[in-house]
């Protein structure tokens, strides 16, 4: 079967066409600046590349862009849309209604709306990409993957805000976590790689533009370092991670900014960018500008793997052992100098890393007396959203 994935954003719509028979990624493709002038939409098929500038007033005519994309007679790869068994989408905020993956239908769509306020900016976004897919595509049947919903085996304790208890039972605000398909997909490859073991405790470390932690047990999450928000949790290209709440209150009475404009702030201009005063939102300008003995670079790299082996001891602590720690994504899968900072001074653990099997990105990168596992393990959160969608429509 076919299978179409979905992510969409609040101006992009990002998709890949998998093959399930042999999970082969057929083709991929961005849709960029939509409602927005200039708009364009760029898919590669192999070395086949598609491109095109067309106007994209809304997500309907995205779709209608990928249609186009997918169908087209010379860089194309599918005759008709009929050769498309499913749809998976992508879906920031399930709050505490989901514990997995759901076929699409009326309940569901409700509960995406009903959870907008704690996704504003996202989940309105994937409710508009399905109901666009679904209106051409309207007799296929579709799976939304929510990004929270791996983070809900957290037991209460790890969840829960020290705030009045009412603004939980009543608001729903607590902890819910983000990156969860990543989390779930490396959480599993690692415990495979491991063997299978009965009992597992490891920690993942997303890391990229926007990073996250979390702490596995037996593949089921226990902790994760996102909270309401994705703003919580590590430094990041643009995010601040965590901070007393009272800096909130201090920045908007002395700069005359609402709260929100504060939030906003801390979203968008802080984390890397804020730290390195501007040099730059991007890991490796931050590494390059620390390995010249620039001090904006120097103070952010300490701060960003500083918080990460502190998160690592916390995770350990919380977990009771430590079996691995597993880095992926774009900086965990491609910084050997990220994971050597991150990974100092954390022999009491029994982490010891391996510098030349670092470097070369092996899969196991510990030294052979380390106690504990040392991996890299690409994510790959499109094929997990694909393999959501065939198991669920399989069953139907």
């Amino acid at each position: 079967m076919n299978i179409l994935i979905i992510n969409a954003g609040s101006s992009s719509l990002k998709y890949q066409l998998i093959d399930m028979s042999t999970e082969t990624l057929l083709a991929k493709g961005l849709c960029e600046r939509i409602g927005i002038e200039g708009s364009n939409i760029t898919q590669k098929v192999g070395e086949k590349k598609y491109e095109r500038t067309l106007p994209l007033p809304d997500h309907a005519a995205a779709f209608e862009a990928v249609v186009a994309a997918l169908t087209d007679a010379e860089n194309g790869v599918i005759a008709d849309m009929s050769s498309i068994g499913a749809v998976g989408h992508r879906v920031l905020h399930g709050g505490a209604d989901f514990t997995a993956s759901a076929l699409i239908d009326g309940p569901v769509l409700k509960a995406i709306e009903d959870n907008i306020p704690l996704g504003p900016l996202h989940n309105p976004a994937n409710l508009t990409g399905i109901l666009a897919c679904r209106k051409i595509m309207p007799d296929v049947p579709m799976v939304a993957v929510f990004d929270t919903a791996f983070h809900q085996t957290m037991p209460r304790r790890a969840y829960l805000y020290g705030i009045p208890y009412r603004y939980y039972t009543e608001w729903k605000l607590r902890r819910y976590g983000f990156h969860g398909t990543s989390h779930r997909f490396v959480s599993a490859e690692a415990i495979r790689l491991l063997g299978n073991p009965a009992h597992s405790k490891v920690v993942i470390c997303h890391l990229g533009n926007g990073s996250s932690m979390s702490a596995v047990v037996d593949g089921r999450c226990v902790d994760t370092s996102m909270g309401l928000t994705p703003l919580e949790g590590m430094l990041m290209g643009t995010r601040s991670g965590d901070l007393d709440p009272a800096v909130v209150g201090v920045i908007g009475e002395r700069e005359g900014m609402a709260a929100q404009d504060v939030v906003t702030m801390l979203n968008k201009k802080s984390g890397f960018m804020g730290l390195s005063d501007g040099l730059s939102s991007d890991w490796r300008d931050i590494y390059a500008a620390y390995a010249q003995g620039d001090d904006r670079g120097v103070r952010t790299a300490e701060v960003f793997a500083y918080r990460i082996r502190k998160y690592i001891g916390s995770y350990a602590a919380a977990m009771n052992g430590l079996d691995a720690v597993v880095f992926t994504a774009g900086i965990g899968e491609n910084s050997a100098d990220a994971r050597r900072l991150i990974l100092e001074d954390t022999e009491f653990l029994g982490i010891r890393l391996d510098e030349e099997k670092n470097r070369r990105n092996e899969l196991y990168i510990q030294a052979a007396d380390s106690r504990v596992k040392v991996m890299v393990v690409p994510t790959n959160e499109e094929l997990a959203i694909a393999r959501d969608t065939l198991e669920i429509v399989s069953g139907q």
